[in-house]
């Protein structure tokens, strides 16, 4: 997902810096515990979640604080595209050489900085695409912490993998934006406007805490309020959308479609 809260490439913030959001803290929480683990411990761990509530936004926060190692695998990669990415973000821009000689590269580079995370986004991908074991081998080989991030059902996934799910650390679920998140996110995205904490509940009820849709309801908000005038709006005076994820549907006006 494109991060709607900041700009990670240049670090330049959307309206100030990146929200303090929740999930954003247990991930940072999650990589430090991997990262101080005991001698001997395994050093994988999860963060899933439903669609939405920032998990990719996380990971890059994640990626700029700690310098971490980032790759968000698409669907159609298969077992050398992966590589060449991973070698891409340790440095290697053109990467070559057969699907074992690209290991043993990586293997090389990551155990140069072995407290360096591993975060690997969409990693449910890795899991359909029967790549999950090549992640597992370079944890084996460097003992780097690695970063699984997916959906809710990764960690389900993971049980029919019991080579890679024995060596899970922790487990983290991320979690739907409560009032306190809500109410940061309008901050950081509509600062110059006032909104009431009903209306704030609304949006996080009605989107059912997911960072995207209350992130995407603001603006439409912020638009509405400059649209109107306004510098202050609650849930009575606010008439404009919210974004639910429900799927829009015609309505019959005079018996016809």
């Amino acid at each position: 997902m494109t991060a709607p809260f900041k700009n990670v490439k240049t670090g330049s913030p959307a309206g100030g810096s990146i929200a303090p959001l929740k999930n954003v803290a247990s991930l940072m929480t999650l990589i430090e515990t991997l990262r101080n683990r005991a001698f001997g411990l395994p050093g994988i761990g999860v963060f899933s979640g439903h669609s939405g509530f920032g998990k990719s936004v996380a990971a890059q926060y994640a990626m700029n604080r700690t310098g971490a190692i980032y790759v968000e695998v698409r669907d159609y990669w298969r077992p050398k595209r992966l590589c060449e990415a991973l070698l891409n973000e340790l440095g290697e821009m053109k990467p070559r050489g057969t699907l074992a000689k690209m290991m043993d590269d990586i293997i090389y580079r990551v155990g140069d900085a072995p407290d360096r995370a591993l975060i690997i986004d969409e990693a449910d991908k890795l899991v359909d695409g029967c790549m999950i074991e090549l992640i597992r081998d370079i944890h084996e080989t460097t003992q780097a912490p690695v970063v699984l991030i997916g959906e809710e059902n990764l960690p389900k996934k993971l049980e029919k993998h019991e080579r890679v799910h024995n060596r899970v650390l922790d487990f983290q679920l991320a979690n739907p934006c409560d009032q306190e998140d809500t109410a940061a996110l309008a901050r950081l995205l509509v600062p110059d406007l006032r909104l009431s904490s009903d209306l704030l509940e609304d949006v996080r009820t009605r989107t059912s805490g997911r960072a995207r849709r209350i992130a995407t309801t603001l603006h439409e908000i912020g638009q509405h309020a400059r649209n109107n005038g306004l510098t202050e709006i609650d849930r009575a005076s606010y008439g404009g959308r919210i974004f639910t994820g429900e799927t829009p549907i015609r309505h019959r006006s005079g018996g016809r479609s």
